[in-house]
């Protein structure tokens, strides 16, 4: 509530303010009120009563302020900003160019707010084909010279036409830059949502699988009772469903057109490979000479989820070396309950894609391999 009664306060200053320049003007260009004060109350009074209308107005509808102050308009042609003599077609010495008189630089203001507060343009045709009117009507109540339609048309291009382009052309400029001011934001959110899904398949998809792993383990281990072994299987096909509720979050999330970058979850190629196997996973890691690929961890970690998803209890072998990265598994030991169609090894594809490698993955043997091949 406070906010509101200081702009209003704010507003009623500045239209009180711009009411009193008008005033200054008005009476700078009419009769003095020192010496005839009863012409200035004839002529000044009303103009200063419209151009109390015109503040009102103009706020809101700047087109109606453009028609309330047609008397404050170009027409004293004697008064213009510039003197030519024309000599084509016709001989016409003098022609004033854009009359001109202080209280103009308020209808300017208003042509301006025209074009800049984007005024319905059937009203803003009107109040413009009013002026054009107004104008033509002085020049015929003057005499209808050539001089004079000069005169007027300049005066008119000059106190409307102009402003009102300008107005409208940083209107426009400011919604371009409005624009692409939400297009940034906008793929800022969707870049965000990328890593969200992201860092939730490769740490939850992960753990979940690594969570089923466990279950399939259990559920084949001897000297269990039927309600044991039905738990066990009951918890992995939770876990895979859970998995699968995942994916269709990360698909609503991810954002294909625009992949983030990004990064792994804080743990090398040997402590993932550990965590794997303190699941249950049956694992061979052989790591090469040499400062593994960035992009190791990402690979180890799309193989192992894979193959606890497809190919619960199978043996897994991990190959590291500076340029090649494989996850191979062997058959199956359990009924995989996983459903096609992820998104994590088409990410994986993009960005060795864009690493310069190449991504091949398929059955091999019995089972299934992932390998990636970077510079």
């Amino acid at each position: 509530m406070n906010g509101q009664r200081d702009e209003s306060h704010r507003r009623l200053a500045s239209g009180l303010l711009l009411w009193a320049l008008l005033c200054v003007a008005i009476a700078a260009s009419g009769p003095d009120p020192m010496l005839d004060a009863a012409a200035f109350g004839l002529q000044s009074v009303p103009r200063m009563a419209l151009a109390a209308v015109a503040v009102a107005v103009g706020r809101r509808r700047p087109e109606l302020a453009v028609v309330v102050l047609l008397p404050f308009g170009p027409w004293r042609f004697e008064h213009g900003l510039a003197t030519t003599d024309l000599v084509w077609p016709l001989a016409l010495p003098g022609v004033k160019i854009f009359p001109f008189s202080p209280a103009l630089l308020c209808v300017m203001g208003y042509a301006y707010l025209c074009g800049r507060r984007a005024a319905r343009p059937r009203f803003v045709v009107a109040a413009f084909a009013a002026v054009a009117l107004a104008g033509a009507g002085v020049v015929m109540a003057r005499g209808n010279g050539p001089a004079l339609w000069i005169t007027m048309v300049s005066g008119l291009l000059g106190a409307y036409v102009l402003p009102y382009t300008v107005g409208q052309v940083r209107r426009r400029l400011l919604q371009q830059r409005e624009q692409a001011e939400r297009s940034v934001a906008a793929q800022a959110r969707m870049r965000e949502r990328a890593r969200i899904a992201r860092d939730m398949h490769d740490s939850l998809g992960h753990d979940l699988a690594l969570i089923a792993v466990r279950a399939a383990g259990l559920e084949m281990s001897p000297g269990l009772a039927d309600a044991q072994v039905r738990a066990a299987g009951e918890l992995r096909v939770a876990a895979a469903d859970a998995t699968e509720r995942l994916r269709q979050i990360i698909g609503l999330l991810g954002d294909d057109a625009a992949p983030a970058p990004l990064t792994p979850v804080g743990e090398d190629v040997a402590g993932l490979v550990e965590r794997a196997r303190a699941s249950g996973m049956a694992i061979t890691l052989r790591l090469a000479e040499g400062q593994a690929p960035a992009l190791a961890h990402a690979v180890v970690q799309e193989g192992l989820t894979n193959a606890a998803k497809h190919a619960p209890g199978a043996a897994v072998t991990v190959e590291v070396s500076p340029s090649r990265v494989s996850v191979r598994n062997g058959p199956s030991r359990a009924r995989s309950v996983a459903v096609p169609g992820g998104l994590g090894l088409a990410g994986l594809r993009e960005r060795v894609r864009l690493a310069g490698g190449v991504l091949t993955a398929g059955p091999r043997q019995d089972g299934f391999e992932l390998t990636v091949e970077l510079p």
